[in-house]
């Protein structure tokens, strides 16, 4: 998805959708195909970007002095940060092209968001580059950071581009003399390019991100929002129990029990931590077990019997069993 072909492709495809009635029965496979993409439920975090994305970006429309306001994405790993980055780029996407179909005789579809990766022990090149390397912009490696920036504000700027979504932020470390450089770097491309720009990394407050002067600026200009854990109470609403319910709705299995996965949601956010990614690795992994076993059902020693991943192992499984 880091190129405007992968990105078009992952918007504009139909997420996997659960079996709706009257529908006719989907093969094995399908059905392992099915668990093993799964559905995207909307979480806390998702509604809560949306609305801010949908915010800022009617705020920042007309803003031509200085950078528009942006976004910053943080928590924990397997918080499902990625995920409602990519949810609400595909909200934007479809959202821009509903309105703004192409013209007429246009070969040029609507190009309204951007993703990119910050690459590992990133630099101001290589940073831009990556940019340049999302719209398919030529580049040499005789060309100059400065003149890749230019193609790059330049061709965005023509293109369209209202959402720039950058993920693995926390790879930047603006204390070392190249990692300085590439947040400048940031800095420049969101006064230029005139698009709302959206951040996620992992725990990015206790990153040297937030450092220094250059974290000062990001911290004034960016609205953080926190992707964790899911608790198992907020007020008198349960949002993990909640959750668990979307999911086991979604489950295409031939036998399960309807209510089993609440029903141990205190198992199942101790095993988890409340991590939706996590939460989903493990139910998608216990659907995929019961189809091939032949069971149709998720049980507590189905879940039981799955292998996260090695933090939710090491740290979060009960040492008791019921």
């Amino acid at each position: 998805m880091t190129t405007w072909q992968g990105w078009q492709h992952f918007a504009t495809t139909e997420p996997p959708a659960p079996p709706q009635p009257g529908q006719a029965p989907r093969t094995r496979e399908e059905r392992l195909a099915y668990h093993s993409a799964f559905v995207t439920v909307r979480t806390p975090a998702i509604n809560t970007l949306a609305h801010q994305v949908r915010t800022l970006m009617i705020l920042g429309r007309h803003q031509q002095i200085t950078a528009r306001p942006s976004l910053i994405v943080t928590g924990p790993p397997a918080a499902g940060k990625t995920t409602a980055l990519l949810h609400v780029g595909r909200t934007c996407h479809l959202a821009h092209t509903l309105r703004t179909p192409p013209t007429q005789g246009s070969a040029h579809p609507a190009v309204p968001v951007a993703y990119v990766l910050v690459p590992p022990g990133a630099t101001a090149k290589t940073l831009t580059t990556e940019f340049a390397r999302y719209l398919g912009i030529p580049t040499t490696t005789r060309m100059t950071q400065a003149q890749i920036t230019d193609a790059v504000c330049h061709t965005y700027n023509t293109a369209g581009i209202q959402l720039v979504l950058i993920d693995e932020i926390h790879r930047l470390n603006p204390r070392t003399t190249t990692g300085a450089q590439a947040a400048d770097l940031l800095k420049d491309l969101t006064e230029r390019i005139r698009a709302t720009f959206v951040y996620a990394g992992i725990d990015v407050t206790t990153t040297p991100l937030f450092t220094g002067v250059r974290g000062a600026q990001l911290a004034a200009r960016a609205t953080l929002i926190h992707c964790g854990p899911l608790p198992a109470h907020h007020g008198q609403t349960r949002p993990f129990t909640d959750t668990l319910t979307d999911l086991e709705n979604a489950l295409d299995l031939h036998h399960h029990t309807p209510g089993t996965l609440p029903h141990h949601a205190p198992y199942l956010h101790q095993r988890t931590a409340g991590r939706i990614g996590s939460l989903t690795r493990l139910i998608r992994q216990a659907a995929i077990t019961a189809i091939h076993n032949g069971t149709e059902k998720i049980t507590k020693a189905t879940l039981d019997a799955v292998q996260l991943d090695h933090h939710a192992e090491t740290h979060h499984r009960p040492t008791t069993q019921h």
